[in-house]
């Protein structure tokens, strides 16, 4: 195959502040040096772990819904989705299998009860 998925790029008013935020969610590591206008999260070492996310700093502000957004799946979904309320995260919608949220700057995602 010639063509296989680098990354997922957000855009973001404080990329540092949004990469953070991720890092956190998935227990990944910011790269050194992000700031306020790039930063990204590269994958760990596990392939389940998926591709790199790459955070801009755009100056409009989000307005609409996502196009693309990521889908997070867990076994231990109460504790997840408690331990991701806590950095920051807003609750969207609720549903039987899933909840969707919103991070820091209102990007929606999905957590899924696996």
């Amino acid at each position: 195959m010639a063509t296989t998925l680098f990354g997922i790029s957000y855009d973001a008013a404080d990329a540092a502040r949004t990469a953070s935020f991720w890092a956190e969610l998935l227990g990944r590591t910011v790269n050194p040096g992000a700031t306020p206008e790039s930063a990204s999260i590269a994958p760990s070492d596990d392939p389940a772990a998926g591709p790199t996310l790459m955070f801009h700093q755009v100056l409009e502000t989000k307005t609409v819904k996502n196009r693309v957004h990521l889908d997070l799946i867990t076994t231990e979904f109460d504790d997840e989705l408690a331990r991701i309320l806590s950095l920051g995260a807003t609750v969207i919608a609720q549903f039987d299998s899933w909840t969707t949220l919103a991070d820091l700057e209102g990007n929606e995602f999905d957590l899924v009860r696996g």
